[in-house]
Protein backbone atom coordinates (compact mmCIF):
# COMPACT_ATOMS: atom_id res chain seq x y z
CA UNK A 1 0.00 0.00 0.00
CA UNK A 2 1.42 3.58 -0.96
CA UNK A 3 0.04 6.47 1.24
CA UNK A 4 -0.03 9.70 -0.56
CA UNK A 5 1.68 12.74 0.70
CA UNK A 6 -2.27 13.91 1.54
CA UNK A 7 -2.92 10.93 4.27
CA UNK A 8 0.51 11.56 5.63
CA UNK A 9 -0.27 14.86 6.12
CA UNK A 10 -3.62 13.62 8.06
CA UNK A 11 -2.19 11.22 9.65
CA UNK A 12 0.20 13.96 11.34
CA UNK A 13 -2.07 16.16 11.76
CA UNK A 14 -4.26 13.73 13.65
CA UNK A 15 -0.92 12.79 15.68
CA UNK A 16 -0.16 16.34 16.70
CA UNK A 17 2.96 16.29 14.99
CA UNK A 18 4.80 19.07 13.00
CA UNK A 19 6.02 17.71 10.10
CA UNK A 20 8.25 19.46 7.40
CA UNK A 21 6.85 19.58 4.06
CA UNK A 22 10.44 18.81 2.47
CA UNK A 23 9.95 15.34 4.90
CA UNK A 24 6.77 14.72 3.39
CA UNK A 25 7.78 12.28 1.08
CA UNK A 26 10.05 10.36 2.94
CA UNK A 27 7.41 9.70 5.35
CA UNK A 28 5.16 8.55 2.86
CA UNK A 29 7.92 6.11 1.53
CA UNK A 30 8.40 5.21 5.04
CA UNK A 31 4.97 4.60 6.74
CA UNK A 32 4.25 2.72 3.47
CA UNK A 33 7.08 0.33 4.10
CA UNK A 34 5.85 0.00 7.46
CA UNK A 35 2.12 -0.59 6.21
CA UNK A 36 3.01 -2.98 3.44
CA UNK A 37 5.11 -5.07 6.63
CA UNK A 38 1.81 -5.39 8.77
CA UNK A 39 0.27 -6.70 6.27
CA UNK A 40 2.90 -9.36 4.48
CA UNK A 41 2.89 -10.62 8.61
CA UNK A 42 -0.95 -10.40 8.49
CA UNK A 43 -0.54 -13.24 5.53
CA UNK A 44 1.99 -15.54 8.10
CA UNK A 45 -0.41 -18.67 8.54
CA UNK A 46 -0.60 -19.17 11.82
CA UNK A 47 -3.87 -21.34 11.91
CA UNK A 48 -1.52 -24.46 14.27
CA UNK A 49 -0.14 -21.85 16.32
CA UNK A 50 -0.57 -22.26 19.49
CA UNK A 51 -0.93 -18.81 21.78
CA UNK A 52 1.72 -18.69 24.29
CA UNK A 53 1.19 -15.71 27.66
CA UNK A 54 5.01 -16.09 27.57
CA UNK A 55 7.76 -16.75 25.33
CA UNK A 56 9.73 -19.06 27.87
CA UNK A 57 8.14 -22.20 29.18
CA UNK A 58 8.35 -20.96 33.02
CA UNK A 59 6.24 -21.39 35.82
CA UNK A 60 5.72 -17.66 37.49
CA UNK A 61 6.90 -17.90 40.74
CA UNK A 62 3.91 -15.96 43.15
CA UNK A 63 4.32 -14.52 46.63
CA UNK A 64 1.51 -15.04 49.27
CA UNK A 65 -0.84 -12.34 49.16
CA UNK A 66 -0.14 -11.14 52.70
CA UNK A 67 0.19 -7.61 54.37
CA UNK A 68 3.83 -6.14 54.61
CA UNK A 69 3.17 -3.02 55.74
CA UNK A 70 1.83 -1.02 58.21
CA UNK A 71 -1.37 1.66 57.52
CA UNK A 72 0.17 5.21 58.60
CA UNK A 73 -2.88 7.31 56.42
CA UNK A 74 -3.75 8.50 60.51
CA UNK A 75 -0.19 9.58 60.59
CA UNK A 76 0.41 11.23 57.08
CA UNK A 77 -2.92 12.99 57.38
CA UNK A 78 -1.47 14.81 60.52
CA UNK A 79 0.58 16.98 57.98
CA UNK A 80 -2.67 17.66 55.62
CA UNK A 81 -4.02 21.28 56.35
CA UNK A 82 -7.75 19.41 56.41
CA UNK A 83 -8.99 15.92 55.81
CA UNK A 84 -12.11 14.23 56.41
CA UNK A 85 -13.17 11.12 56.56
CA UNK A 86 -9.66 9.31 55.72
CA UNK A 87 -10.14 11.78 52.50
CA UNK A 88 -7.62 14.87 52.06
CA UNK A 89 -9.68 18.14 51.37
CA UNK A 90 -8.63 20.04 48.65
CA UNK A 91 -9.60 23.54 47.00
CA UNK A 92 -11.79 23.65 44.12
CA UNK A 93 -10.14 23.95 41.13
CA UNK A 94 -13.05 23.76 38.11
CA UNK A 95 -16.49 25.42 38.94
Amino acid sequence: MSLSPDQVRHIARLARLGIDESEIESYADNLSRIVDFVDQLGKAETADVEPMAHPLEMAQRLREDEVTESDHRDEYQENAPQTEAGLYIVPRVIE
